[in-house]
């Protein structure tokens, strides 16, 4: 069984290898990937970030004009405080939707708590959490595809960016990232259309598009990453959004063959993708 489990996590490692010297290209480009992680591979990974102690992200809450919103705040390790770092924020699927400040912090969060992330990829992590949907689903007759569109709580999310960057001003503003999955990659896609001068780059995992700014977006780095068997936020709509950014060099879009919507994360949690990616990325 352990041993099947690192066969595992070397071809997962193999293809995250393959992935990254793929995503260093300088062209917009597509990357399929055949992986597909079993249940004892799936429930290992899930197992190893929940075991993670979620203690160093604090528990805040903004609050504006009547309005709330519950996140958690993870800052770097102590270091030098001459050094400036990015900003990631982070946001969950539908179901974290709550107000505990806790469920929020599901796997693609709890990348950030690893300790070999920490020390090589610090950063601050926001990771909200919103008491109803913060992106809702509509058909796009012109595309034949489900388009996203933000709630009033994302818009509440770009004044306590301005917030957390004036607490800290070791946070380095040409460097601020949005990952999210499902739902929130939906939110993140939807931020990046609301101000894109703001971020620096975007994962994008399982979304619904958003369409509404293509061209304030249109060179942006942005990585997709969606699975064709996903008929939950069907594939479709990130083929349609790839097709709608042609000519964008920094755009960047992994299919995984065989992952449907549940699995998607899966290869990219025991792995420095994402961060790697990302820390690459400036304005």
């Amino acid at each position: 069984m352990y041993s099947t489990l690192l066969r595992q996590r070397a071809s997962f490692m193999l293809a995250s290898l393959l992935c990254l010297a793929a995503l260093t290209a300088s062209a917009q480009q597509q990357v399929f990937d055949d992986a597909f992680p079993d249940s004892l591979t799936s429930a290992q990974t899930r197992k190893q970030l929940n075991d993670l102690s979620a203690d160093p992200y604090l528990k805040q809450t903004f609050v504006k004009a009547g309005k709330s919103i519950n996140y958690r705040l993870l800052l770097p390790e102590a270091g030098s405080s001459q050094l400036k770092y990015p900003l990631v924020i982070t946001f969950h699927n539908s179901t974290r939707i709550g107000t505990d400040n806790e469920r929020q912090l599901e796997p693609l969060a709890r990348i950030w708590l690893r300790s070999e992330i920490r020390s090589k990829y610090p950063a601050f992590v926001i990771a909200p959490q919103f008491q109803t949907r913060s992106s809702n689903y509509y058909p796009d007759s012109a595309r034949h595809c489900l388009i996203s569109k933000p709630s009033d709580d994302v818009y509440l999310l770009l004044d306590l960016i301005r917030e957390v960057k004036t607490k800290y001003p070791q946070i380095d503003t040409n460097r601020i990232y949005l990952v999210g999955y499902s739902m929130g990659a939906s939110t993140a896609q939807n931020l990046m259309n609301m101000a894109p001068k703001t971020f620096a780059a975007m994962v994008a995992i399982a979304a619904v598009p958003d369409f509404v700014n293509i061209d304030g977006i249109r060179q942006k780095p942005i990585w997709l990453i969606h699975g064709r068997q996903d008929d939950e936020n069907p594939y479709q709509g990130s083929e349609y959004l790839y097709q709608a950014m042609k000519g964008n060099s920094n755009l960047y879009f992994t299919t995984y063959n065989k992952l449907d919507h549940n699995l998607i994360t899966i290869p990219l949690l025991v792995t420095a993708q994402i961060p790697a990616w990302l820390f690459a990325r400036h304005k």
